[in-house]
């Protein structure tokens, strides 16, 4: 991934809270005959600072586990806020007339190993974790797997292969008009700010972290 110096993002903690806040990434995994992708949840695991992973876990009926080996090499991308960036929400254009549209984004790509993880109690424990996260900051009755019947879940846990990914590298490109101007970079994180798109208004809280000063 190309990264120009002012849209690398270098900040642990920022690329970390990117995956967590937006978890569906896409695997990206190839060998000599083919490229697979699949779009996946994922749960980073960093409480140890020597070892980084991902967690999740596909349907045993994906062939991806079956075609590819442990210790494989992948790619992770996590997708964050996006906007579309007209040049009309730039002061300068009125001056000199230099603007042309632009693409407000964040991501973060992952490189690592991957592992497939068969084992009962390592699958259950893993889900049991992940819905437990996700209930709590969705529901305020959170659903746990104990609420389904154990039959249930104990056929459903045999129907899905766990996946752990041994974390190699993560960079992050965060390219939210830190190029532009004082002037311009507020009139786009205040037109943002004020937009009726969920989008854009995501985009705006961003810009808004990714600096506490404005460019020069």
């Amino acid at each position: 991934m190309h990264i120009p110096l002012k849209f690398k993002q270098t900040d642990q903690q920022s690329l970390y809270q990117l995956i967590k806040d937006y978890p569906l990434g896409t695997l990206v995994i190839s060998s000599d005959n083919a490229i697979d992708a699949d779009h996946i949840p994922f749960y980073l695991n960093n409480s140890s600072p020597e070892k980084l992973t991902l967690q999740s876990h596909i349907a045993k009926a994906n062939p991806l586990w079956q075609n590819y080996s442990d210790g494989q090499k992948i790619l992770i991308i996590f997708h964050g806020p996006n906007a579309y960036i007209s040049p009309n929400l730039y002061p300068s254009k009125k001056e000199s007339g230099h603007a042309v549209p632009t693409w407000n984004y964040s991501v973060v790509h992952v490189k690592g190993r991957i592992n497939f993880k068969h084992d009962s109690q390592w699958i259950f424990q893993f889900l049991d974790k992940i819905t437990n996260l996700q209930e709590a900051e969705s529901q305020p009755k959170p659903w746990s797997i104990s609420d389904a019947p154990e039959e249930y879940t104990q056929k459903l846990i045999k129907a899905v292969v766990g996946i752990e990914v041994e974390i190699e590298g993560i960079i992050g490109k965060f390219k939210l008009s830190q190029n532009k101007s004082n002037h311009d970079y507020n009139a786009v994180l205040n037109t943002l700010a004020a937009s009726t798109k969920e989008s854009e208004v995501l985009m705006s809280k961003q810009m808004e972290n990714i600096r506490s000063t404005p460019p020069k």
